[in-house]
């Protein structure tokens, strides 16, 4: 079966200034065009995530849509597409909720005008049987693997922070998502807290769920996967970027009503099974527009969000300050998403 690991990465402010001095290759934006010009590509950031993105590219709705050349580039960390972002190397694309915090904080200039979705069991804590593991409680002393500067590693943190645990009594260890389940087999961590695949194999071999951002949702810790649009693209081509989200409402639309095609869609990009491609479309929440345009999201929540989590980055110490809420308010426009649902 044909893995996909992906780090929706946080990095300090100095690393992705200093990634955009190099760019990240590809076509010239379309971006870079001065107000006015016809746009000849666009070029979309991509995490292979299981969104309606999936949908839109095994479909052809971004060609469909757009009406230009659609450059699909493929991220594997949220700090690359910052960095892609900084550099003007992409226009729009799907972004992690913890780097979204990030960039905002460290002053780039791009805006969230929608919602890719909302992450649940989709990320958990999975430990090994025997481990003596029953609660978060029980994490003290034990061996917990993590992909730092993830939004895997933000919902652990947070679940140590609620159970009243520190995370010095606990033995994080900084891990790829490919390396943990090989650390796994080898009897070198104690549990992990990742995603899909590596979570399903942990699962496979005996693990056992100790909790996942589903519940930490519940608790007010809410990760999810945003679209964003850099400023200067979508001031000089808004009309690109009303498209790009017509694409993905359209995607998310056959998701909702035409679901065994979703299955399949996202199965032939991700290179899995339709099964397996079921069972990870289920652990996201999955967004009409009405939803994304309510008060529990871009509405008003979604700042808030935003903002709990740059505070709680600055208690980490992975950034400096943290903007006002005002700021994070600023950063979403929601005009793009409801000119995209009046025109579908």
């Amino acid at each position: 079966m044909k893995k996909k690991f992906r780090v929706l990465g946080l990095t300090l402010a100095a690393v992705l200034f200093a990634g955009s001095l190099s760019g990240c290759g590809g076509e010239k934006t379309a971006g870079a065009s001065g107000a006015g010009d016809q746009a000849q590509t666009i070029n979309i950031g991509t995490m292979d995530l299981v969104n309606g993105d999936l949908i839109a590219r095994k479909e052809k709705f971004y060609e469909d849509s757009l009406g230009v050349n659609v450059n699909l580039v493929t991220f594997s960390s949220g700090k690359d597409v910052n960095t892609a972002l900084a550099s003007g190397s992409i226009d729009v694309s799907e972004l992690g909720t913890s780097p979204t915090a990030l960039g905002i904080s460290s002053g780039l200039s791009y805006t969230v005008i929608g919602i890719g979705d909302i992450i649940g069991s989709a990320e958990s804590l999975v430990v090994k049987k025997d481990a003596g593991i029953q609660s978060i409680k029980d994490l003290k002393g034990k061996k917990i693997a993590t992909p730092f500067a993830s939004t895997a590693h933000y919902s652990l943190l947070n679940a140590l922070s609620l159970s009243g645990v520190n995370a010095s009594d606990v033995n994080l260890l900084d891990m790829e998502a490919d390396d943990i389940w090989a650390a796994w087999q080898r009897g070198d961590i104690d549990g992990a807290y990742i995603w899909y695949p590596v979570q399903d194999e942990l699962l496979k071999d005996g693990g056992v769920v100790i909790t996942g951002s589903d519940k930490l949702a519940e608790q007010g810790v809410v990760t999810g996967d945003l679209l964003v649009a850099r400023n200067d693209f979508a001031k000089n081509h808004p009309d690109l970027v009303v498209k790009y989200l017509q694409a993905l409402l359209k995607a998310n639309d056959v998701y909702f009503n035409q679901p065994e095609t979703a299955y399949a869609d996202i199965a032939s990009v991700l290179g899995i099974s339709q099964e397996d491609a079921q069972s990870q479309a289920a652990q996201f929440t999955w967004l009409n527009v009405k939803q994304q345009l309510s008060e529990e999201y871009l509405g008003s929540d979604m700042a808030k969000t935003l903002k709990d989590t740059a505070d709680f980055l600055v208690g980490q110490k992975s950034i400096s300050s943290a903007p006002d809420l005002q700021t994070f308010q600023n950063a979403i426009d929601t005009s793009y998403l409801e000119k995209a649902a009046n025109n579908e």
